[in-house]
């Protein structure tokens, strides 16, 4: 039986929680104006939530709607800050419970496992797989549409297997099963979304590795990555990853689903990964040509500032850091930046 927990609700809206995750909630948007507000009355609003958490009335607010286009488009769903206030104040309770039942190598979302990681993750996969065998192939996927596919009911089931606490559940259900969704789908830009998504599919993971007994699989949120050196043993794992992702979570397979030969190389978490180096993703370096050459543009007319260009300029590098890529990068820093500045 799984390890289940329950007496977590004084835990949850205990003020020293609250306000800890009012200190979450605000990092690096302190002077936005939610935020502010909030700010002006802190003690009134913290109390305002821990008494509607305790009486049960507590719902979540109208969501905030906006695009972004980077890396590709896609509608975020924020909340207001007073409902990320109470995101934090669950998550940092229930979090570390789930954490204990991650396995390994999924990279979303959790401390010390992010894009760099699951990238260099890969590298050793497939190191180890060539010395296994001559040839590797990769089993390279990803969920359609994910974070707009799960399943509600399915997703409270998998929540109850360890948490047991019903005024938990409560909260969690309301959050999950917000009046502007149907029965499936959690917005893109919550925390709370971001730890559902990742015990969703920790399901697939255990699957996987536990049922399949598959030894070189890594995840990235909705993204994953297998490793053998038999193509035709990969076609199977496809066929019964496919199977349990219909009948177990109702999620789909993207048909850009692929099996290809490693030498290739593996397109995954911003980078092409090979045997031997990791080299920056090809979009990624194009992007970063238009921007600074607009960024430059903006510079030159006094539409931005000097912290700000160099803002870019650290961000940029601390992406290529990670890889094999010091004459591309200093070349599109001689192209656009340096050049013209």
């Amino acid at each position: 039986m799984p390890k289940t927990y329950k007496n977590l609700w004084e835990g949850i809206i205990g003020w020293d929680n609250l306000y800890t995750a009012y200190l979450e909630a605000r990092k690096r948007k302190r002077y936005k104006a939610g935020v502010l507000r909030f700010n002006a009355n802190l003690e009134e609003n913290i109390t305002n939530i821990q008494n509607h958490l305790m009486w049960g009335s507590w719902r979540p607010s109208k969501w905030k709607e906006f695009m972004v286009y980077e890396p590709k488009r896609r509608l975020i769903q924020a909340p207001p800050f007073k409902d990320r206030v109470v995101h934090h104040a669950l998550a940092s309770v229930i979090s570390p419970l789930f954490e204990r039942k991650f396995i390994f190598d999924s990279y979303a979302c959790r401390q010390g496992k992010g894009f760099h990681q699951a990238a260099k993750r890969v590298q050793t996969f497939l190191q180890k797989a060539r010395v296994d065998g001559e040839t590797t192939y990769v089993l390279k996927a990803d969920i359609s549409k994910y974070f707009h596919s799960i399943d509600h009911d399915a997703l409270s089931r998998i929540f109850s297997r360890t948490i047991r606490d019903e005024r938990v559940l409560a909260l969690s259900n309301h959050i999950i099963r917000d009046a502007e969704f149907d029965k499936c789908g959690i917005p893109l830009g919550s925390l709370t979304s971001q730890i559902y998504a990742n015990i969703y599919l920790d399901q697939l993971d255990h699957y996987v590795k536990d049922t399949l007994g598959v030894k070189y699989y890594c995840r990235f949120m909705d993204d994953f990555i297998i490793v053998c050196n038999d193509k035709k043993y990969l076609w199977l794992l496809l066929s019964e990853i496919e199977h349990f992702l219909t009948n177990k979570l109702k999620l789909t397979l993207n048909p850009k689903t692929a099996i290809f030969p490693s030498v290739r190389g593996v397109d995954f978490c911003g980078y092409r990964v090979w045997v031997n180096h990791i080299l920056p993703r090809k979009k990624n370096i194009r992007r970063a040509r238009r921007s600074f050459a607009k960024l430059t543009r903006a510079y030159s007319k006094g539409e931005v500032s000097l912290e700000k260009v160099k803002a870019c300029i650290m961000s940029f590098l601390g992406y290529t850091k990670h890889c094999n890529s010091y004459i591309t990068t200093q070349n599109i820093l001689n192209e656009t930046i340096l050049r013209r500045l």
